[in-house]
């Protein structure tokens, strides 16, 4: 990773990524814990902590091996883990394995005395100097040994705890290699043509004026051959696009509605589908979540966008609670977001796998269950509910539908995509479609 003049140093950058690091390790989201990061140092602790987050079950399983006994000081043990992760990466590009674009590479050397530096640099971990050079220069000296032991644990295989490796492998017995692959690939950078402002080839001819290359994905959407920040790309300030994977991308295409329908976007932060469906259509839509901060970013993509309307109203509210905000006015559609594990979107959120519980499935299944019902006698006659999750696991998609449907007899499902796997570089995020129509 190359540093230009006004770079920070590279040992300030790993400090920033290792308290990240152990900011997860500790149960926080890692987006949530680079927020606190210096705005200088965000973009390279992201990159690294990313990195760190799709090596960390070989690189804890080495450390186990290595330092049996876990490093007193949390940000010790994330110096530790994302130096091993680094090495790993530069070491096997040295033998010539090919790594994912975007891959942090450093010299041996170079890695190991900036690590050193870093914990140099913070009283908690100046103890650890010693440690830390040992465990990685160890590492380097065995790790061809190490590869060959380690190729019996799974977590370091797949760089997954074993609970998800296994409730993958049980659901997709044919696909669960290429699933557990492609959640350590970093996702393409897909944008969204705002109908209302410019079109997709007309979008696509802007960008390439300004020499960024695409190809089309979808409906409206372009994948952009080299990601850059959304700030960077032209036409941001003007809403002429969005940022949206292409499988969250087929939402509002899916949902039958017509100008001046009354709709609900459940649980519709932070927004994109919301205004994905305002693109397409002049609707009357109420967007609810019950998250008031993430609510506020629905609102700002809508401005920015050229959304806003008196007919478009933000709700901030229980979507399994309806007797707190309903009207008692029927919606002609309903689109049905629900909270999930996120298993589909793991190669955009890598900290993810790491955060979850194997009971957390359960339970995110059972609240499901709850909106769903909930949301239902809230739909008119005839109306349509789109149900969609994020999730590659059946309990939260198939299984999960089939159980509505015995629920509520005479419901129709109509066609819709069901499971979408994550697999190849210009492949969407895992996914789950189902479509229902109401009886008249």
């Amino acid at each position: 990773m190359p540093e230009s003049p006004q770079s920070p140093v590279l040992s300030d950058q790993l400090l920033a990524a290792a308290r990240a690091i152990g900011a997860v390790l500790d149960g926080q989201s890692l987006s949530e814990a680079l927020e606190s990061i210096p705005a200088a140092l965000r973009p390279a602790a992201q990159a690294l902590s990313f990195h760190a987050m799709r090596r960390l079950g070989h690189a804890r399983a080495v450390r186990e091996r290595l330092v049996p006994r876990r490093p007193p000081e949390r940000l010790a043990e994330a110096l530790i883990l994302l130096g091993l992760s680094l090495l790993e990466a530069s070491l096997r590009q040295g033998e010539g394995a090919g790594q994912p674009p975007g891959t942090p590479l450093y010299h041996e050397h170079t890695l190991v005395h900036q690590l050193v530096e870093a914990a140099a640099t913070d009283r908690r971990t100046r103890p650890a100097k010693g440690l830390i050079n040992a465990v990685l220069r160890r590492y380097g000296r065995e790790r061809t040994a190490l590869t060959g032991e380690l190729a019996r644990r799974p977590d370091a295989v797949w760089n997954h705890p074993d609970w998800w490796i296994a409730a993958v492998r049980e659901a997709w017995p044919d696909d669960w290699r290429t699933i557990l692959a492609a959640a350590d690939q970093p996702p393409p950078m897909v944008l969204r043509a705002n109908a209302r402002r410019i079109g997709r080839d007309a979008l696509r001819a802007r960008l390439a004026e300004a020499g960024l290359a695409t190809r089309p994905a979808g409906e409206d959407g372009l994948i952009l051959d080299t990601p850059r920040p959304a700030r960077d790309i032209p036409g941001y300030a003007e809403g002429w696009w969005s940022v949206q994977d292409p499988s969250a991308q087929r939402a509002a295409p899916l949902l039958p509605v017509r100008d001046g329908m009354r709709v609900l976007d459940a649980c519709a932060a932070p927004g994109g589908k919301t205004a994905h469906l305002l693109e397409r259509h002049t609707l009357r839509l109420t967007a609810l979540d019950s998250d008031a901060r993430r609510l506020e970013r629905v609102g700002e993509n809508l401005r920015r966008l050229g959304l806003e309307s008196p007919d478009v109203t933000l709700r901030c509210a229980d979507a399994a609670r309806p007797e707190d905000w309903w009207d008692g006015r029927p919606y002609d559609a309903i689109l049905a977001d629900v909270p999930c594990t996120a298993s589909g979107v793991v190669r955009r959120h890598p900290d993810i796998r790491w955060l979850r519980r194997e009971d957390d499935l359960a339970r995110t299944a059972a609240l499901q269950a709850r909106i769903l019902d909930a949301l239902w006698p809230l739909l008119a006659p005839g109306g349509h509910l789109l149900y969609a999750t994020c999730s590659i696991f059946p309990q939260e998609g198939e299984a999960q539908v089939r159980a509505f449907l015995d629920r509520h007899p005479g419901t129709l499902r109509l066609a819709a995509p069901g499971h979408i796997l994550p697999g190849g570089p210009d492949s969407g995020d895992g996914f789950f479609y189902a479509l229902l129509r109401k009886p008249s």
